[in-house]
């Protein structure tokens, strides 16, 4: 038994992230649609299984989709939420899922009166495998309990692609804290077992790139819960020398151990991707996590079937976008 789901919104490359793990779960691509030719066409060669729809409406009015997958601009992104819940459909949104507090306010209520799924594809833990081996070990008791995660997640702006004009107006793309932060507010709440969390502090900057007003290349906020505290720091500046678009870290500090993950390399070190280092009352160890399983796509898509909350809680996607969103809204710069 599985599910047939439609991509709606390209505008983002994560789309092929969120399709990528439905169909490795055994999920069925039937339509998709996007606005940018370019990216039609792209992603039309990468999944010709699926059919080019003629417009939104006649994906929503399929009675057969069960789930939308959407990387559409971000501040698209909840309206179509709203219509795929009240069109009886689940809907799984790249990061960031909202804009807006009211955006958040208004799916809350149509997800409470339609039973619908309000999933957001937080890939820095649902995508990584490294990250999916530290959640083994901090569940099977490696390093006590978590009282504390810091988290990097730095950007690179230029590379091999250009940025489209809705990457620096900050009405579109929320800012950077609701943007690139919601990873690691996820990556803190689930680490630390946190069911919310206070923002003590933000802040927010554009301290390269003036040349474009709206636009913050530099955020970092510190939280905190009743079982831990959280630091954060995310940038648009990752130099063209690193060998990927951002050296991401994140550490947990526990009461018996430590464990460090260095997502994308290992600077001047390993080759590769997803390294974890773990320190205990034992000694230090380094596991390699490159071909760790990544369970997220056939738990999610278990979930969408039988309509329980094994790959991720409706509450938890609702309160990361809302500490994300009010970090954004308290930020000074």
């Amino acid at each position: 038994m599985t599910i047939r789901f439609a991509a709606i919104g390209l505008s983002h490359s994560h789309i092929y992230g969120q399709v990528n793990c439905l169909l490795r779960a055994g999920a069925e691509l039937a339509w998709f649609w996007g606005e940018e030719p370019e990216r039609v066409q792209e992603f039309g060669k990468s999944y010709p299984q699926a059919r080019l729809a003629r417009s939104i409406e006649e994906v929503l009015e399929d009675p057969q989709i069960q789930l939308i997958a959407s990387a559409a601009v971000p501040d698209q992104r909840a309206p179509l939420g709203l219509q795929a819940m009240r069109q009886g459909k689940d809907y799984f949104s790249d990061k960031p899922g909202f804009t807006t507090l009211a955006q958040l306010a208004e799916a809350r209520r149509a997800q409470a009166e339609t039973g619908r799924i309000y999933a957001i594809y937080f890939s820095e833990r649902f995508d990584n495998p490294a990250t999916v081996k530290a959640g083994e070990l901090v569940q099977a008791g490696a390093i006590g309990r978590v009282v504390q995660t810091v988290g990097f997640g730095p950007h690179r702006l230029f590379g091999q692609m250009a940025r489209p004009e809705w990457t620096f107006q900050r009405a579109r793309y929320g800012g950077i804290l609701n943007d690139l932060a919601s990873h690691q507010i996820d990556q803190f709440l689930y680490f630390t077992g946190s069911a919310s969390a206070e923002i003590v502090a933000a802040r927010t900057a554009n301290v390269k790139f003036g040349h474009y007003p709206e636009f913050e290349d530099f955020g970092e906020l510190l939280l905190q819960s009743g079982e831990a505290s959280g630091f954060i720091r995310v940038d648009w500046l990752t130099p063209a020398g690193l060998e990927t678009w951002g050296d991401v870290r994140l550490f947990l500090l526990g009461t018996e151990g430590a464990i460090e993950i260095r997502k994308n390399c290992d600077i001047a070190g390993r080759s590769g991707r997803n390294h974890l280092f773990l320190v205990d009352q034992q000694g230090t160890r380094y596991i390699p996590c490159e071909d760790h399983p990544l369970p997220f796509g056939e738990q999610f898509v278990h979930d969408l079937i039988h309509r329980t909350e094994t790959a991720v809680s409706q509450a938890h996607t609702f309160t990361v976008s809302e500490l994300a969103l009010r970090a954004q809204s308290q930020a000074w710069s």
